[in-house]
């Protein structure tokens, strides 16, 4: 008889055990769907191997209990770690877009101290989002955030901080667009050909959704090579404003930097260049909430 109840109180703990691990990994399912593989083998040779212990009756339930604990113990240990993971995985990361690199400074504000110069093109972590607009640095506005960069923590200018990475060197826009679509499906490209045989003409465009000005050109001077010469312009100025290269690459006749704007605000961005053989055109504009970055080649 009290071999039985032996049985029956051993059976009863393992029931309330299990139990709690099907709460347990109810809870955990929303992490696990989205994107943290979590690998429930070795809670099921726990329970399998407590389950032939019952059968032969050779644990005490004191020793059951034991085990009960360590296992519960684990398994708290294995969420925690979860979740540390899953905040990790949510965290903010952007883009360094400033040419000549973005200092890390001490404090929230353009006179403390530089801790850093954060190169261009360097993904770093951000802390605390400036949500309003505080400062304003050649035309483009924005504030400072509290940033993480080189196990360095500071704060940073995000008017030259980006969602979208940089293109690299040598990158077609093509190739670049594909690269973003992985992260960003919205981003848009579409590639025209047309003209006739003698002149064949070609287009290519690429679609920034929530980009800024600047955003989007830097990322066009770096894709299609133009002048680093040409600095962002700011929005405040003419209506109509040329720029000249002064130092044009050989065989080139033309390179100009056309800005159009209407009460200070930007319209159109253009880089217009030209030789003996082709004439091509880079125009950037706004289209709804997105950017457009487009590149016209005629050949002679």
């Amino acid at each position: 008889m009290l071999q039985i109840l032996n049985s029956w109180l051993r059976l009863k703990e393992l029931s309330k055990f299990t139990a709690n691990v099907v709460l347990l990994l109810s809870y955990l399912k929303p992490i696990i769907m989205k994107k943290v593989a979590f690998n429930i083998s070795t809670l099921a040779i726990l329970i399998v191997f407590a389950a032939c212990k019952n059968e032969n009756n050779e644990t005490p339930v004191s020793s059951l209990d034991t085990a009960m604990v360590v296992s519960e113990t684990e398994v708290l240990a294995t969420t925690e770690d979860l979740i540390n993971r899953e905040a990790e995985t949510e965290a903010t990361y952007l883009y360094v877009t400033a040419t000549s690199g973005l200092s890390l400074r001490a404090y929230g504000n353009l006179h403390s101290t530089k801790m850093a110069r954060m190169p261009y093109g360097t993904k770093v972590k951000v802390l605390n989002m400036e949500p309003n607009t505080t400062m304003n640095i050649a035309g483009i506005q924005g504030g400072m955030d509290e940033v993480e960069f080189n196990h360095k923590k500071g704060f940073a200018f995000n008017g030259y901080l980006s969602k979208y990475f940089p293109p690299e060197r040598d990158i077609s826009a093509k190739g670049y667009a594909t690269d973003l679509q992985e992260l960003y499906p919205d981003v848009g490209y579409i590639e025209e050909k047309g003209g006739t045989v003698s002149n064949p003409t070609s287009m290519e465009t690429i679609l920034l959704p929530e980009a800024e000005w600047h955003e989007a050109f830097v990322t066009a001077q770096r894709l299609f090579d133009f002048p680093k010469e040409f600095t962002f312009p700011n929005p405040k100025g003419k209506n109509s404003e040329v720029l000249n290269d002064s130092k044009p690459k050989k065989g080139i006749w033309i390179s100009q930097l056309e800005i159009t704007r209407a009460d200070n605000t930007l319209e159109q961005i253009a880089y217009v260049y030209g030789s003996q053989k082709f004439d091509a055109t880079i125009t950037i504009t706004k289209e709804g909430k997105a950017m457009k970055i487009s590149k016209t080649e005629v050949v002679k």
